[in-house]
């Protein structure tokens, strides 16, 4: 059975698709899902760029709500639907590339506002740590032991459940956990530790997308592994803007 902390990329996710895998010949590749990879985060960037210029011309936040409210609800009606309908990956994942990239983009420009250089370093720090893991391994440097996959989903699971409970208290009228919104040391150590393991993730993701080649999903599953990844990445992206803002905080 194979784990990730990643529910784009459920453990049930290539099962079903061993008693076929000698039949096909149109199945999943590496290249080919690399190649979808990069063509979901070039519509991300784009997509990022534009609400982003868009902030910039409409001289404040009230202006480019609509691209973040309707980039929110479009990108999370497509990850449930994705969850039902893999088949449909191939016009989804952009769909979702697209929307995520409307949000993000407003993000990153209310975070630059404040912060001067923080986009490129939080982009470089994630292009980083996606090559430096994926150098790691296929050199075999880290391994995605049963083990390992066990701790890295629980450990997910344990920031998800916190965020859970941030986000009703926040609803209730509570404010929220304070020490995941302050500048102070234990809250930048705990955002380090969730940016630890946002990147083990991508580990677990790699190891998942070798998985499903090697047991010939079917090549929409191109679509569906890339889009998987890039909700890592994009998990990743944020956690590292949030981590560097708080450092910047303290100077």
């Amino acid at each position: 059975m194979f784990r990730t902390g990643n529910p784009a990329l459920n453990s049930s996710t290539f099962e079903t698709f061993d008693s076929f895998a000698v039949e096909r010949s149109n199945v999943m590749t590496l290249q080919g899902t690399a190649t979808k990879t990069g063509m979901l985060l070039v519509l991300l960037s784009a997509s990022a760029g534009y609400s982003w210029i868009e902030l910039r011309s409409a001289g404040g936040i009230q202006g480019v709500i609509p691209h973040m409210v309707g980039g929110l609800i479009v990108s999370l009606l497509a990850g449930v639907i994705l969850w039902f309908k893999r088949e449909w990956a191939a016009i989804l994942a952009p769909i979702y590339a697209v929307a995520e990239g409307l949000v993000l983009g407003v993000l990153s420009a209310a975070y630059e506002a404040k912060f001067h250089g923080i986009v490129f370093q939080a982009v470089c720090l994630t292009a980083g740590t996606l090559f430096s893991l994926l150098t790691a391994y296929r050199t075999g440097l880290i391994k995605p032991t049963e083990n390992f996959k066990l701790g890295v989903f629980a450990a997910t699971g344990a920031v998800a459940l916190l965020y859970l409970v941030n986000m009703i208290m926040s609803l209730c009228g509570v404010g929220g956990i304070g020490f995941l919104h302050n500048s102070s040391w234990l809250s930048i150590g705990i955002s380090g530790v969730i940016v630890i393991i946002a990147a083990l993730n991508l580990v677990l993701d790699f190891d998942f997308i070798e998985q499903g080649v090697n047991h010939g999903a079917p090549k929409y599953m191109e679509w569906y592994a890339g889009y998987g990844l890039l909700v890592t990445l994009v998990w990743l992206y944020i956690e590292i803007l949030r981590l560097l803002s708080k450092l910047n905080s303290r100077d």
